[in-house]
């Protein structure tokens, strides 16, 4: 499906899509675009709006992720936020999962509350202490599973049964995971989400996001966008289309090489913990393994030392970038306390899991061997 679907070809007879780098679209006469405009024919009018490259990249997502419809945005968080105003209003009542990544936070803690909307945090750890978090007024209920970064699961299974009967919506980030390895919507997901500058796009090129969900759901999605203007380039949703195409083995690729560097430093003298959704150590491990095919690229550890060491650990490495993005090929070391959730307090940061001493891998597609010798001899010259 990510291969072989694609727009029509038009009368060059391409065999791959070209890009349209055009900001508006014209018609054959006054009436076409009257009748455009009214909604009583479909055709593509300001790429704002739409543009034949946006819709060929959600029609892949789409028939990925098992959803009716979706809006592409211009980033990551452009879709967190187009996933929240158009359902939350004055009066009304979030609930999410404490352990968001860092902007996500600040959008739910600030923004939200700004105009008048109420949250509620609830712990990944106690799924028992959710029910009670609902209320009358409770709108929609916001998660990130497998969390950013600390690795953690929520049963999406349970999850979506407790929203159903409470009639309330459910939204799931599923930026972590990709398509490929989870289906929210089979779960009962309401909303689905994406970053696509992470695993999407894969070589860290261009940024772009994504709201999947119910057709009716995407309609207020796409009314609020279309108003405020998070649409994606055409370049950029060209790219990512193209990106799809090699998302399956892109994806079989990095959780092999993380589930192997996690194995080989779990038991690393110079490594305190690792953290591997598939390792039978990760303290939610059998939910894990039902609810993902596979374990993912990324996997988190703290090396010994405390946080001076780490950071000697970071400016000792040579082959590994530096950097807050991840889904790259390339491998991926960051230090989420200072730069991705830095604008989390100590304490938010210690209850979903960030210590101050924690690394966060992002495994790319290199040789095993490379990654396995860079941090070694980085592990060594930090001591």
């Amino acid at each position: 499906m990510a291969i072989r679907t694609q727009t029509a070809p038009t009368h060059n007879r391409e065999h791959s899509a070209p890009l349209y780098l055009t900001s508006s679209f014209t018609f054959e006469n006054a009436e076409q675009a009257r009748a455009v405009f009214a909604g009583e024919e479909e055709a593509h009018i300001y790429s704002r709006f739409s543009n034949p490259n946006a819709s060929e990249f959600i029609q892949k997502m789409c028939l990925l992720e098992g959803t009716e419809d979706g809006f592409a945005t211009a980033s990551g968080m452009s879709s967190i936020f187009a996933s929240l105003a158009p359902f939350l209003k004055k009066g009304d009542h979030l609930i999410a999962c404490r352990s968001v990544f860092g902007n996500t936070h600040r959008i739910i803690t600030e923004i939200l509350p700004e105009w008048g909307v109420d949250y509620t945090y609830v712990d990944i750890d106690q799924p028992e202490t959710w029910e009670a978090a609902i209320q009358p007024n409770t709108k929609m209920l916001f998660a990130e599973t497998p969390s950013n970064p600390a690795l953690d699961f929520i049963d999406l299974e349970w999850l979506g049964k407790l929203t159903k009967k409470h009639n309330i919506l459910l939204n799931i980030d599923n930026c972590f995971a990709t398509p490929y390895l989870q289906r929210p919507s089979d779960y009962g997901a309401d909303l689905v989400v994406h970053s696509a500058t992470k695993w999407i796009d894969g070589q860290g090129r261009v940024l772009g996001g994504l709201v999947l969900g119910k057709k009716e759901l995407v309609a207020k999605v796409y009314a609020f966008a279309r108003r405020t203007g998070p649409s994606i380039s055409p370049f950029n949703a060209w790219i990512l289309s193209k990106s799809l195409e090699t998302l399956a083995v892109r994806m079989e690729c990095h959780s092999a090489n993380a589930y192997a560097l996690a194995s080989y430093l779990e038991h690393h003298p110079e490594i305190e913990s690792v953290k591997y959704p598939h390792l039978p150590s990760h303290p939610q491990f059998d939910l894990a393994k039902r609810q993902m095919k596979l374990g993912g690229g990324l996997f988190t550890c703290i090396v010994k030392g405390g946080l001076e060491r780490g950071r000697r650990f970071l400016d000792a490495l040579e082959l590994l970038s530096l950097t807050a993005n991840l889904g790259d090929t390339r491998t991926i070391a960051t230090h989420p306390a200072s730069t991705t959730h830095s604008k989390l307090s100590t304490t938010d940061r210690e209850a979903v899991g960030i210590l101050d001493g924690l690394i966060r891998f992002s495994v790319g597609l290199e040789h095993l061997d490379d990654l396995i010798n860079d941090i070694n001899q980085a592990l060594e010259k930090s001591k």
